[in-house]
């Protein structure tokens, strides 16, 4: 007889079908009965409620990037001038600002946020527009923020010429 038609030894302690412990084997049989009879019920996933949160506006020479998160720094939504509609140099004007903080807030008030610190961020021109769209979806501001980094050791100098 060749030996690919020899079937090789079943061995001690192994439930033939599984390849698993006899033990093992019956556990999981059992197993796969109890998961039959049991019905999945799916969770409805819960809506943070966040009555207060922050508002960073992130104001590039490219783009406009507005997030809102809660106290705690969790990202609740989030629009940037892309995700608005706008494509190319249209992106860095101050209308599209506006636009992309206004969806922002819109999308923010599913939460249930009324009132927002604002964090404002980069010398782009939609620096104002952005919190004048906020304004209008209608969010009261606590406080409103600059935190543009600004070097504090200037950059380093040129090297000497050397004649």
């Amino acid at each position: 007889m060749p030996d690919e038609l020899k079937k090789p030894a079943p061995e001690k302690n192994k439930a033939p079908e599984t390849g698993l412990p006899a033990a093992t084997a019956k556990e999981a049989k059992e197993g796969a009965e109890s998961v039959e009879e049991t019905k999945v019920v799916k969770r409805k996933k819960s809506k943070r409620n966040a009555p207060h949160g922050r508002a960073c506006i992130q104001a590039g020479l490219n783009n406009t990037i507005v997030t809102m998160t809660d106290d705690a720094g969790h990202v609740l939504c989030s629009a940037s001038a892309g995700s608005c509609g706008f494509k190319g140099s249209r992106k860095s004007t101050p209308y599209a600002a506006k636009v992309t903080a206004e969806t922002a807030g819109q999308k923010v008030q599913e939460f249930g946020m009324v009132q927002c610190s604002v964090f404002v961020k980069g010398i782009g021109p939609g620096r104002e527009q952005a919190l004048r769209g906020l304004q209008g979806s209608g969010l009261d501001f606590d406080k409103i923020v600059d935190v543009t980094p600004i070097p504090h050791g200037g950059c380093r100098p040129k090297r000497r010429r050397r004649i």
